[in-house]
């Protein structure tokens, strides 16, 4: 790849030049086969391996010749906007579960040159002979020792010994982890660790124990959000079942939230993480399938409800905040009943909430629900420009807007929305009728 490529890809995504860790990576991937990345959450690691990975593909080869495995369907999406916003020229499909597999299928009757998929969905196109992997010559394992942990071992082992031309391979991740499996057929990697010995100053991520008085501890947490006061905050929990009680029960005290895990349909995934992104909520319920790969600007708060169940899981949820040169506050939520293990203790201080705490005043957005995304030829200044003329919106009345492949949101200052649904109920965009409601 020229460095004009380089500069190309960079403007694209408003980057004026490469971090020391980025340069580093490409670098090395020119005179080494097999890389082993470790750099924090929020440092860039998915452009530093996406740039030898475009150096290597070649325009007149018409198969598949890069794949990236991720853990999340949204890691997958997110590393897929970025090489749509580069430019680049190459086609690239997202392959993950919650989703119908026949439109990967479609997909893939025209190969792309970039695959980027779950270890799930990856491992049933291959059973289904629906993806031809000989011309496969550079292989990532993006935030690998999440791919690689129990549950996802044999599938991956099925995927990686169906390769049969990969020349490059480079495993990514925020955490150091010993264990590399032999099939992962790593070749006398170099080890490019860019993780900081410290952690961050007390000054940038602000960790504090809060000891509850309650065993269930909902009081504490109830408390803990109404003192952060409408800035963004993420609560973890340890289990799915926890997550959507939680939430019931901070929605059952007047806080507007919304819960994510792995086990909800895709469609109410994205609605929950487009409302946590454009402010309709400031409080996210998740488990740890948050703690990765999610690309949320400004988060405050990270709230550990229940106490992580190992130090690595400890580190990527604080990952979510003081990112980018931000500061940060960790919340740890414990009771008489549980033990703080040293990592935790060693690093934070305790903190007492304030006696007299009130439930902050509700998000002043909500979100629109379009039912047309990029497959209708539908974009961002499409949809702004119908909610200026046809929704009578100002522009500071109009806040977010995402497009999806097949739906698109849109944030809409509260005390509007009503006024706009109404003015656009018989409209058309782009000469159709749309489905406009209240993303539920």
């Amino acid at each position: 790849m020229t460095d004009t490529n380089n500069a190309s890809y960079l403007g694209k995504l408003n980057i004026k030049e490469l971090n020391e860790m980025q340069l580093a990576t490409l670098n090395s991937a020119e005179n080494k086969t097999d890389i082993i990345l470790l750099s924090a959450t929020g440092s860039g690691k998915t452009l530093a391996f996406l740039l030898p990975m475009l150096a290597n593909l070649k325009e007149d080869q018409p198969l598949v010749q890069a794949l990236i495995l991720v853990p999340s369907r949204e890691l997958a999406l997110q590393i897929e906007s970025v090489i749509k916003q580069m430019q680049t020229g190459y086609k690239v499909l997202s392959c993950y579960g919650g989703h119908k597999r026949e439109i990967e299928e479609n997909s893939l009757v025209e190969p792309p040159a970039i695959i980027i998929a779950t270890a799930g969905r990856m491992a049933d196109h291959i059973r289904r002979n629906n993806i031809d992997l000989s011309a496969i010559e550079f292989l990532i394992l993006d935030e690998f020792d999440k791919i690689l942990e129990l549950g996802f071992l044999e599938e991956m082992k099925f995927i990686l010994q169906s390769l049969p031309s990969v020349k490059k391979r480079m495993l990514t991740s925020a955490t150091f982890t010993e264990k590399i499996p032999e099939f992962v057929k790593m070749n006398d990697p170099e080890m490019l660790n860019f993780l900081s010995e410290e952690a961050l100053s007390p000054e940038i991520l602000r960790i504090k124990t809060l000891l509850s008085p309650d065993k269930d501890k909902l009081d504490t947490l109830l408390q803990l959000i109404c003192y952060a006061n409408n800035t963004s905050t993420i609560v973890f929990c340890n289990h799915r079942d926890a997550v959507e009680r939680t939430s019931n029960f901070l929605s059952e005290q007047g806080l507007v939230n919304v819960f994510y895990h792995g086990g909800m349909e895709q469609r109410d995934r994205e609605v929950a993480l487009t409302k946590f992104r454009n402010t309709s909520s400031n409080i996210l319920v998740t488990t740890d399938l948050a703690s990765r790969g999610l690309d949320i600007a400004d988060i405050r708060n990270i709230v550990h409800y229940h106490l992580p169940l190992e130090e690595s899981s400890f580190t990527h949820r604080n990952g979510r905040t003081a990112r980018m040169g931000t500061t940060g506050n960790v919340y740890v939520i414990y009771s008489d009943e549980e033990k703080l293990f040293p990592y935790i203790t060693d690093n934070s201080v305790p903190f007492e909430l304030p006696a007299k705490l009130s439930i902050p005043d509700k998000p002043k957005w909500s979100t629109l629900f379009i039912d047309a995304g990029k497959k209708d030829k539908i974009n961002k200044i499409d949809i702004v420009g119908f909610l200026s003329q046809k929704g009578m919106l100002k522009k500071d009345e109009i806040g977010l807007v995402e497009v999806k492949d097949f739906m698109s949101f849109a944030a809409v200052r509260k005390s509007k929305i009503g006024n706009v649904l109404e003015l656009v109920k018989d409209e058309k965009m782009k000469g159709k009728k749309i489905k406009i409601a209240i993303a539920k």
